[in-house]
Order: structure tokens, then sequence, then C-alpha cells
């Protein structure tokens, strides 16, 4: 039976809790002194896992959660403080992209530099050294001091040398997080070459999607322990799921108004909402059968645009429809720094009269996590008979399977 590529039994870590300079200098001091009677934060606790070559984990959980420290353990950049961990492979981790770069050195000779820390000799560099370019894509650029480089060519740089080597296991920490969306597909098609040819990927992100499809397993970590384990749509839609109930809970408290303003707190907000007419007039009634226009303006903190949840629901909380932007690969558009701004057509609006509420969430670029949530009345008028939520087309026929006349409903 073949042994697996990585297996760790009880890893915890823990690191000294210190809150101010006195405290860090009694720290110190304890520390040198070999006292026992430091207070710690535990990282992670008790965390086992297995991996056999040629499988993909991806790695979730809430930010803080433990999941950087857990891959840079394996990486061998951190030491655990408690349990047995065995790695029988070589290891490309691509934790922090760009970090051993020098800012003065240009880009081609940072790929010298990048690629002699991460074992290669300068023989197999200048071999690759085509190759790294072209993946990184980045033009004349190459030849300029990456300290003029933007933050995204930066990446691109870092990731095109880690493409040069080939390891047993690959670690990603939110790589798929950074650059535009060509480059992100392109790494997506380098990870899945990288996987048919027999590696072993580790891949930490907060995009489900890219969970999903580039992962067999997924190690769910939540407050420093290994929550669940276990196939990736299984882990992934548990985890999806307790964050849906987090939201509402969340909207139960904004509603409540126990929530402070999520603009106060410097993250994704809805700043405005209303409702428009076809002839673009603010309404707040409209007719049964008419086009509504859902407009609306959200904060970003760092200028990435927002995924946009909207729903319909009834006063009385019943879901009626929702839907999110990225589905249909729609980005709001940018009106001014940090301000991006949203128009949602309802044609020929199908609900049947009643009071109803629009809600529109602010949630962050990978559609994961929601930070804030905007709702406005919409009264639907007009006298009908008919019964339920909405109305859908329909046509009433003699008998089946026969031409006979039809009545459509009006």
């Amino acid at each position: 039976m073949s042994r697996p590529l990585i297996r760790m039994k009880g890893i915890g870590k823990s690191y000294p809790l210190v809150s101010s300079g006195v405290s860090r200098l009694r720290t110190v001091s304890s520390l040198l002194l070999g006292s026992a009677n430091i207070p710690h934060y535990a990282a992670l606790q008790g965390v086992d896992l297995e991996l056999m070559r040629g499988e993909s984990l991806g790695l979730i959980g809430e930010n803080g959660a433990g999941k950087s420290t857990l891959l840079k353990i394996i990486a061998g950049v951190v030491k655990p403080s408690d349990g047995y961990l065995e790695v029988n492979g070589s290891i490309g981790a691509l934790l922090e992209l760009g970090s051993g770069f020098h800012p003065d050195y240009t880009g081609r000779e940072n790929v010298f530099l990048a690629a002699a820390l991460m074992g290669l000799s300068r023989s197999a560099i200048t071999e690759k050294l085509e190759s790294i370019i072209e993946f990184a894509d980045i033009g004349d650029h190459i030849d300029q001091p990456i300290k003029h480089y933007s933050t995204g060519m930066v990446v691109r740089l870092g990731f095109a040398v880690a493409t040069a080597m080939s390891p047993d296991i690959l670690i990603t920490d939110e790589v798929l997080a950074v650059g535009d969306e060509s480059f992100q597909k392109k790494c997506i098609r380098w990870m899945e070459n990288y996987l048919a040819g027999g590696g072993t990927l580790l891949l930490c992100s907060h995009g489900m999607f890219y969970i999903q499809k580039l992962c067999h397993k997924a190690a769910w970590i939540h407050q420093g322990k290994l929550h669940q384990f276990g196939a990736a749509g299984d882990v992934t839609r548990e985890y999806l799921a307790y964050h849906e109930e987090k939201s509402a809970l969340a909207f139960k408290q904004k509603r409540d108004g126990q929530k402070p303003s999520a603009v106060s707190q410097g993250v994704y907000a809805m700043r405005e909402l209303w409702l428009e007419d076809g002839r673009h007039q603010k309404i707040s009634r409209v007719a049964m059968g008419r086009d509504v226009l859902v407009c609306g303006r959200l904060h970003s903190p760092d200028e990435r645009p927002p995924v946009i949840g909207l729903g319909v629901v009834k006063a009385d909380g019943t879901p009626v429809y929702g839907t999110v932007s990225d589905i249909d690969d729609f980005k709001p558009i940018l009106l001014a720094p940090k301000l991006y701004g949203f128009g949602f057509h309802l044609k020929e609006l199908p609900l049947l009269p009643g009071k109803y509420f629009v809600r529109t969430h602010a949630m962050d670029p990978e559609g994961l996590r929601l930070f804030d949530t905007m709702e406005c009345e919409l009264q639907v008028t007009g006298q009908t008979r008919e019964l339920g939520l909405c109305r859908l087309p329909h046509a009433w026929e003699g008998a089946c399977g026969t031409a006979t006349e039809q009545h459509q409903g009006k």
C-alpha cells in the first residue's frame, strides 16, 4: 500500500499573546527564562489529515481560521507547536507571490533570483526562461525594475516562476484572488494540466467555484480546528449553508438596529437603492405586468467590483426569487472612487398584487461573504382572482393529446 504524500496527526500551532510593548518584553523575558506561564493564542488545534499522491485538497474557512498557518506548516515555513507531520515529496509553495523579488532588479533578473531561491540551477532557469516570460505576459516590462510594476504584474511574474517547477506537491494560498480574469483562467489551465500530470494540489481559496473545479476533497478549518473533511462538493455545500445562516442572522440584527454601518467598518456596503418604472421615474408602486428597474450604488473599500445579491420577498418574509450578479457574469460599473452602480431589469413583472420588498446585498468580489443589506418596498397593484405569489404563463386545453380549442390565460 502506497504511503500518503502528506500525513499529519494532532497538528497544532500556538503563538504568544501580547497586547502592548510592555507585555511583549515580558513575553520575551519569560521565553528566555523558560517560563511556561505565558498566555498563548491557538491558531491551530488537533488537525488530522492525509493526502495521497495525485489528489487535490481545497482548504476553506473564514479569515483567521488558521488555513494559511496550516499551509505554512506543510511547506516547512512554520514549525508546529504540537503533533506529527510527514511529507513524502518535494514541495512548491505559492504562499506570497513576489515576496522573493528585489525591487531594484529587473523582472528578468528577479526570475533568476526567485527561481534560485526555489532550488533551480542557473542552467535549468535559463532553459525555462522564455516559457516563464511568455506565461507572465508583461511585455517589455520584463527588463524594467519591478519597483515600477503594478501589483498584478508582480503576481503574474511570481506565478510564472512557479510554473517552471515540477514539485510533487503544489501549495497555493489565494493566488486566484489576484490578477485579471484572463490571467486567472491561465492559472486554472496550468493547474488542471499539473493535476492531469499526477501532481498533488493544496489550494486555499474563498472562491467555492475554484475549490469545486480543481479539488477532489476539501477541508473546512473553523476557529483553528478541522470542522469537516470530505468530498469537495459536500464540504463546500455545508460551508455555503453556514454562511447563508450567518447572513440571515446578520440581516435580522440589521433590521433590529443592532448592526453598525457597514461603510463605517470599511467593508463592501450598499449606499443607495431605489426603483424605477419603464420611463425611469422613481416608484414604490407598479401595476402587475409592468417593467421595474432596480437601481443601486455600492461601496467597495478596495475598488474591486463587488458581487450583488438581489432578492424579492413578500411582506411576511416569504422568499419569491433571488439571484447573484456573478451567475450572469455581470460586474457593476465604477462611478467614482470606491463607488459602483448597477441596474436590474425585471421585465413584465409577474408578481401578483400585494406588498413586497426588494432586497440587495453587497458581497465580496468572490461572491462568498455577505457584508451589507438594503431593501425597499414595492407595492404591486391590480385586480385578479389568481392565488399565490406570481403569475405563470398558461393555457387551458379541453383534453391533453387531442387537437382541441385552447384558452389562453390573460
